[in-house]
């Protein structure tokens, strides 16, 4: 079969639909395609060609019997290493967990399953979804090595959800899922060229997924475009989705543009505006502090949470060893690999965290809850609040380096990620041949509009491109 570098899912439903192509022949030709170029990127952690294989020869009996399980039956897929799904390691990069493989399926991979979706494997990721140092490189586990962006070699990929964002934006898969808990969707999207979401919190089911923070932590779809992100999306949250047309005419969209931007990344943000501006949108102008995931409240209440959330998810996992802080703390001093390129302060000062029922960590978490309200009130506006918002996701990607933490980080994800508001990363254009995506911004419960919006903003911004992989 001859095929495209990749599809995106009404391509593969059309190749389905007509007869052109099967679904065992789609994941033969997704699992060649990330063996040929995976030593190059490092993306995929692992595949599970059996399992894969066998869905889709399953897929393709249910079309031939008429009864497919809807748009998505077929389509090949990834899940972040930190996801637990049968036949994957689930390890959260660490070689801590790589001896404990999961004996059943997370919710959402549940749901990918009874959609059809085929699971060709899970990619690799900043380890412990990079709450491990605070001068940790993004994209480097010590299970699956750095993951490299597949737009320039030696840049760096951000955000945790490394390998989701490259192997969705080199078409190793149609169609990815990543985690965030700030920044870990939008970033590596943003700056890898694809499309990512991060939906508004518990609206995907977060069990049997390694945890940080259940107040802030979330699964979410990285894909290549916006359509295909609502249907995963859709998929995730149990209930389908697809893009409504809406009206630009009339909306009024803030703009944020934080602290730290540079030309030519700022423009970017400028000819997206100026696009809307034409298309008939009012727009407004926001304003917050480009605060991380390492700023003062937040990182104190993640810390704690982090303490608490994650021994009691290995204590719940079969045959998970370590479990406690000391453990894991040995563990690493232990083995050849896990501190050779940073260390693990964070697990250190989780193991001395105050528990969630201190006074210290419940001020620290209102004060990054307020903060984080009070940013997003500043960026819709209070007097006549904007429908939505937009703000640059990221500077070009900068030169992976180690012992220190990543440079050129633009800090815009934090007033979604702590509210648990929706956000959604989409390829807003380039730098020399580098990506810098543009972040659209919604309140707690806004995800349709988030997505009908940035769809039509996807057909305003120059196409995106794809990767010169040779």
């Amino acid at each position: 079969m001859t095929t495209p570098p990749a599809h995106t899912v009404a391509e593969i439903s059309e190749l389905l639909e007509s007869g052109a192509s099967t679904a065992l022949d789609l994941t033969q030709f997704y699992l060649a395609r990330i063996a040929s170029l995976n030593p190059r990127l490092n993306a995929v952690l692992a595949t599970d060609e059996t399992g894969a294989l066998d869905a889709a020869s399953a897929s393709d009996a249910r079309r031939a019997a008429g009864r497919t399980l809807g748009p998505l039956d077929g389509v090949p897929a990834l899940i972040k290493d930190n996801i637990e799904a049968v036949g994957l390691p689930g390890s959260a990069g660490s070689r801590a967990l790589a001896g404990s493989a999961p004996t059943e399926d997370a919710p959402v991979v549940s749901r990918m399953r009874a959609a059809g979706l085929v699971v060709l494997g899970s990619t690799n990721l900043s380890e412990w979804a990079n709450f491990r140092s605070t001068a940790s490189t993004s994209g480097w586990s010590a299970l699956g090595g750095q993951t490299d962006n597949p737009y320039r070699a030696g840049r760096n990929t951000s955000g945790s959800s490394s390998g989701s964002a490259v192997a969705a934006a080199a078409g190793l898969a149609p169609i990815t899922v990543g985690t965030e808990t700030d920044g870990s969707i939008v970033s590596p999207a943003g700056v890898c060229g694809a499309v990512g979401f991060k939906p508004t919190l518990g609206t995907v089911p977060g069990a049997r997924i390694v945890p940080i923070s259940s107040r802030q932590d979330t699964a979410g779809p990285i894909t290549r475009c916006v359509a295909d992100a609502a249907a995963l999306y859709g998929v995730l949250a149990g209930h389908e989705i697809s893009i409504r047309p809406i009206e630009l005419s009339g909306l009024t969209v803030s703009v944020w543009r934080p602290d730290g931007l540079t030309e030519p990344a700022a423009g970017i943000l400028e000819r997206a505006a100026e696009l809307l501006a034409a298309s008939g949108c009012r727009l407004t102008t926001g304003a917050a502090d480009p605060t991380g995931p390492f700023h003062n409240a937040e990182f104190e209440a993640l810390v704690a949470e982090f303490a608490a959330e994650l021994p009691a998810y290995l204590a719940g996992r079969p045959g998970a060893h370590p479990q406690t802080w000391a453990e894991l703390l040995a563990f690493n001093r232990a083995d050849d690999t896990e501190l050779s390129r940073f260390s693990d302060e964070i697990f250190s000062l989780a193991e001395q965290a105050p528990g969630l029922d201190s006074d210290d960590y419940r001020k620290a978490r209102d004060r990054a809850d307020t903060d984080a309200a009070q940013a997003l009130d500043s960026i819709f506006g209070s007097t006549t609040p904007a429908d939505l918002a937009i703000t640059l996701t990221n500077l070009p990607a900068w030169p992976t380096k180690y012992g220190q933490a990543d440079e050129d980080h633009l800090s815009t994800s934090s007033p979604a990620a702590v509210t648990g508001s929706p956000s959604l990363s989409l390829p807003g254009g380039f730098v020399d041949d580098l990506p810098v995506g543009i972040t659209v911004l919604g309140r707690r419960g806004q995800d349709r509009q988030v997505l009908d919006f940035a769809a039509a903003l996807e057909r305003l911004l120059p196409p995106r491109r794809d990767p010169d992989l040779g």
